[in-house]
């Protein structure tokens, strides 16, 4: 911006605050799952089916919008707006399953889908305004992700007593909220510009390249971790007693992640992002294999590290987002992150199944071993990168 066109104060706290708002329903139907499984009869394997259902959504929706490049097409704070409204009536839309999990994951596939929308359409708003401080928003803009992922726990946590559709109507009506914000005060950026078409044929070129494929590859393997252990944290805390209101330390664990966004962002100005993730995607792969011995610690100890685990385990997200835009071939930027994104959620998806599949049979102090071949093949991966920096 020039002096002569100041940017407005308020344009990063609105975009962080609807994007915190717009992602609220992300895990809407996580924390009300417990009430759905008594209620309605559902197996503990819905756990796994209806986080999957959301991260497959998530993925279709990226697709397609790439592939249409509506937030091209049309200015980015209508699709944002329009997806906020479509995913928090999407959400809503649960409450209508009446006890069929197949007619509650099409819900759940529907949030994803606008959801696709929402969370990287905002980092497309935030970057016609940001450009050199680009990389401190982005930071915030995971941060403000993180929270409202955890959003729906605090709900749960805060309102034991009320129905599970109250939390439902809350995060929808947040999410709804997060859309008009974003559209009446934040308008369209001196530095928008129209992204590149989505090649599909790019998926061969940009693998091409040894630092984008360290990066992406690091990348995968943070994400073979992250949804999962944020989907099985319940599940952990639950294996406790003594814990009390397992929602609130769920939405507590999760939510630490914004320390972990917002002060990577800050050391990697010193010491660059690589070493950053880096060093938080080991501290995370170190809780996964040490995990047997977080479950026979005493309680305070217990917690302590799962805060800690959830500090690491998605502080090291901005760090890969940036590292795979500053590697990935110039020409071809905005098909690497749209193919590197939709690889890394159905990721999670095979991670997640793989330990809803593995709860049926496998004690939960051990469950969490099976997080760990991730980390370690993405620290593996992103040799070349640390050499370099």
């Amino acid at each position: 911006m020039t002096d002569l066109q100041p940017r407005p104060a308020r344009i990063l706290p609105v975009i962080v605050a609807a994007q915190f708002a717009g992602v609220a329903i992300w895990f809407a139907g996580n924390a009300v799952l417990g009430d759905l499984q008594r209620q309605w009869g559902l197996a503990d394997a819905a756990l796994g089916y209806v986080t999957s259902a959301v991260q497959l959504g998530f993925i279709a929706g990226t697709l397609l919008f790439a592939f249409l490049a509506l937030a091209d097409r049309y200015s980015p704070r209508l699709v944002y707006l329009t997806c906020s409204l479509a995913g928090a009536l999407a959400n809503l839309a649960a409450i209508a399953a009446d006890g069929s999990l197949a007619a509650l994951l099409a819900t759940r596939f529907t949030t994803g889908f606008f959801l696709a929308g929402i969370y990287p359409v905002g980092m497309k708003i935030a970057s016609g305004w940001y450009q050199k401080d680009l990389g401190n928003a982005l930071g915030l803009l995971v941060g403000a992700l993180v929270l409202g992922t955890a959003f729906p726990h605090l709900l749960k946590g805060l309102g034991q007593a009320w129905p599970w559709e109250t939390v439902l109507v809350g995060v929808s009506a947040l999410c709804a909220l997060g859309g008009v914000l974003m559209y009446a005060l934040v308008p369209d950026g001196p530095f928008l510009r129209q992204g590149a078409k989505f090649d599909p044929r790019a998926l061969a070129a940009v693998f091409r390249s040894k630092p984008f494929r360290a990066s992406a590859f690091g990348y995968f393997g943070h994400m073979w971790e992250l949804y999962a252990f944020w989907a099985f944290v319940p599940l952990a805390l639950a294996s406790r007693p003594g814990v009390g209101n397992i929602s609130l330390w769920a939405f507590a664990v999760i939510a630490a992640g914004t320390a972990g966004c917002v002060g990577g962002g800050l050391v990697s100005l010193r010491t660059g992002s690589a070493r950053v993730a880096v060093a938080q995607l080991a501290a995370s792969g170190a809780c996964c294999v040490l995990s047997p011995l977080l479950f026979v610690a005493p309680l305070p100890v217990f917690l302590a590290l799962l805060l800690f685990w959830g500090v690491a385990v998605v502080g090291d997200s901005p760090q890969f987002s940036a590292l795979n835009a500053a590697n990935a071939p110039r020409e071809l930027v905005g098909s690497a992150l749209t193919i590197a994104n939709c690889i890394g959620f159905a990721i999670t998806i095979f991670s997640i199944q793989l330990l809803n599949a593995a709860a049926a049979w496998m004690p939960v102090q051990y469950l969490f071993l099976l997080l760990a071949p991730g980390p370690v093949c993405g620290l593996l991966a992103m040799r070349p990168l640390l050499r370099q920096a």
